[in-house]
C-alpha cells in the first residue's frame, strides 16, 4: 500500500459542556486533567441566551486536544466505557468520528469522586492522510484533491482494525 494513502489519527478532542461558569466548570476541568494528564482550556459561549442564563463570551465548557500516543490511549479508554460500539451515523463524510459517553464513571478504572461529581463528555476523532499539511501551511497553501481526502469507509475500517470497534 502507498504510505501516502495510509489513514492516521490527527487529533482527539475530549469536551465537557457544563453550560455555566463557576464551580461545576472548575470540577470538569479537574476531571479532564486527571483523565488525560494535560491542562484543559475553557471554551466560551458565542451568543447570549437568556433562557439558559448564558451571556456572550462566558466560559461554559472545557476541552483537551490530544495527539499521538496519548490520543490512542484516550480513545481506547473511552471506547471501553461505551462497550466498543459505534453507530455508522457517528462517522461524517470527511472521515471523522464523534461520539459521547453519558457518565465518565462508565470508563473502566475510573472511580466516583464526590468532590468532582458525574460528567458526560463528547469525543471527536479527526483523521487525515500524510500530506494534509499542504492544506494548512501559510506559504504556498494548496487544496487537497478529492482522491486524497479521508472517506467514511476508510475511517470505519481503521477503527475496526485498530480499536476492535463494532459498527452497527
Amino acid at each position: 500500500m502507498n504510505p501516502m494513502e495510509e489513514v492516521l489519527i490527527a487529533k482527539t478532542t475530549l469536551n465537557i459542556g457544563v453550560g455555566e461558569s463557576g464551580e461545576r466548570l472548575s470540577r470538569a476541568i479537574k476531571l479532564l486533567s486527571e483523565l488525560t494528564g494535560q491542562e484543559p482550556v475553557k471554551t466560551f459561549s458565542k451568543v447570549t441566551n437568556p433562557e439558559f442564563g448564558i451571556r456572550k463570551n462566558q466560559p461554559i465548557a472545557c476541552k483537551v486536544t490530544l495527539r499521538g500516543e496519548s490520543a490512542n490511549k484516550a480513545i481506547k479508554m473511552v471506547l471501553d466505557g461505551i462497550g466498543n460500539n459505534i453507530k455508522s451515523k457517528q462517522f461524517d463524510t470527511q472521515g471523522n468520528v464523534s461520539f459521547g459517553i453519558e457518565e465518565h464513571i462508565d470508563i473502566p478504572g475510573i472511580r466516583y469522586d464526590p468532590d468532582i461529581g458525574i460528567f458526560g463528555m463528547n469525543v471527536s476523532i479527526t483523521f487525515e492522510k500524510p500530506g494534509y499539511r499542504v492544506k494548512r501551511r501559510k506559504i504556498q497553501q494548496k487544496k487537497i484533491p478529492e482522491k486524497h481526502m479521508v472517506k467514511k469507509e476508510e475511517t470505519m475500517k481503521y477503527m475496526e482494525d485498530n480499536f476492535q470497534v463494532k459498527i452497527s
